[in-house]
């Protein structure tokens, strides 16, 4: 096996959601109720305006192909981004010059768990309505017009338990297998996972309809108190140690006691932190079974339960590579992170092959970690629509020589924008 015959699914990227999204799946009566993308509003910035609140992206959620003097926290519009952030045809191109077969993409403006829509509940039925809407362009317009290419990722109404359940529902039938949802919810306001009063409708519907349960990194800031002053360096490099709380939250909570197949993916958290965090629960478990902790449904190690529920998600881990079969090597999955400031596009396939081979993985272990464990996880065929050759990083990288991946300026886009907007 070589490089160019790695399959490539990445299960973290994002899109920066285009203006029209809504126009072809909002109800008629609703239609002028929608979210409206904003172009250029009082501080030049494009954004999203909806029931009172605006949305817009910073510019570390976009920074492909810009240099890296560009990057930082400021707010940015669609024409100052590489078009494939936002024009999803060219999404895919991208997709095709970095050799990734499929991509599953959380939202932007919607907030990485949905909640910027959900919690806009100043008119709560509404919100389901535009939730629902985005869902559906979601799955019809950005996976159902590129077959094969996307692995949909649904929202939910997060302050509705009944519109949550009844999502789950909908968007199963039309096979999203996978919902976002914030990933310490007692951080935003909401109940804990161990309230099962109102998680429990929730987590049975996703396990009755095999869709898993997406917790990407971002939501958890606030539980930790940081000192006065802190730069922005320290936040974005304690982030995915986050991960390891919001695995205890779930697993101490006794969700897997009462959900034993529900499946948990800890989405950009990382995987380095995850042998420390079992050794130290596996031993946990045993000496201290004088608390009479139970966190299966069977008697399981946590270990154990971890090989069997979760899904841990890294976009560059070398050192944690190595000892893969402690981690679960069922367990490991692939992620790019496009267009984020994390994201190894366009030359992923060097970045994870270079990391594998260091860690001595074989054939089988890679195409575990690349593409097989995430295409179990989620229900996903990768060869439906193509054959395995055309599915490679190869064979997409030979239809896609014409694709400008060069180093380009945010001024340089906005002018092109421009151009070809007035042409």
């Amino acid at each position: 096996m070589d490089l160019d015959e790695m399959v490539l699914i990445s299960i973290d990227d994002h899109i920066i959601e285009p203006a029209d999204m809504f126009d072809r799946h909002m109800p008629a009566k609703y239609a002028d109720l929608a979210p409206k993308y904003v172009h250029g509003g009082p501080d030049g910035v494009d954004h999203w305006s909806y029931q009172g609140q605006q949305t817009g992206s910073v510019g570390l959620n976009a920074v492909a192909s810009w240099p890296h003097e560009e990057w930082g926290f400021d707010p940015v519009g669609q024409p100052e981004m590489r078009p494939g952030c936002y024009d999803l045809d060219l999404r895919v191109r991208d997709m095709d010059a970095n050799g990734v077969l499929a991509s599953m993409c959380f939202p932007t403006f919607a907030g990485f768990n949905g909640m910027s829509l959900a919690r806009s509940t100043v008119d709560q039925d509404l919100t389901n309505i535009v939730v629902s809407a985005y869902n559906d362009w979601h799955i019809d317009e950005l996976a159902g017009e590129h077959p094969g290419r996307f692995l949909p990722l649904g929202i939910l109404p997060v302050f509705d338990p009944k519109g949550m359940v009844a999502e789950v529902e909908r968007i199963a039938k039309k096979g999203c297998h996978a919902v976002s949802l914030p990933e310490a919810p007692y951080g935003v306001g909401l109940p804990d996972f161990g309230n099962e009063e109102y998680w429990g409708p929730v987590f049975n519907a996703c396990t009755e309809n095999d869709v898993a349960i997406c917790l990407h990194i971002g939501g958890s800031f606030g539980l930790i108190q940081r000192p006065p002053g802190a730069i922005i360096d320290n936040l974005i490099i304690l982030a995915p140690q986050l991960s390891a709380i919001i695995a205890t939250d779930l697993i101490l909570a006794g969700t897997f006691v009462r959900h034993p197949t529900l499946k948990v993916a800890l989405s950009e958290g990382g995987i380095g932190w995850i042998p420390f965090f079992l050794d130290r629960l596996d031993r946990h478990v045993w000496n201290h079974m004088w608390t009479g902790l139970k966190i299966a449904d069977v008697d399981l190690t946590p270990t154990e339960l971890w090989n069997r529920n979760f899904l841990g998600c890294f976009i560059t881990d070398p050192a944690a590579l190595r000892i893969r079969d402690r981690i679960g090597i069922d367990t490991i999955a692939w992620e790019c992170d496009y267009p984020h400031s994390d994201s190894t596009w366009p030359k992923s396939p060097e970045m994870v092959w270079g990391e594998l081979q260091n860690a001595g993985a074989s054939d089988a272990d890679i195409h575990k970690i690349t593409w097989e464990n995430a295409a179990r996880f989620f229900s996903f065929d990768p060869f439906q629509h193509r054959t395995r050759e055309q599915a490679t990083v190869g064979g997409l990288r030979a239809t896609a020589a014409d694709v400008d991946t060069a180093e380009t300026s945010k001024a340089t886009y906005k002018e092109r924008y421009f151009a070809d907007a007035s042409a």
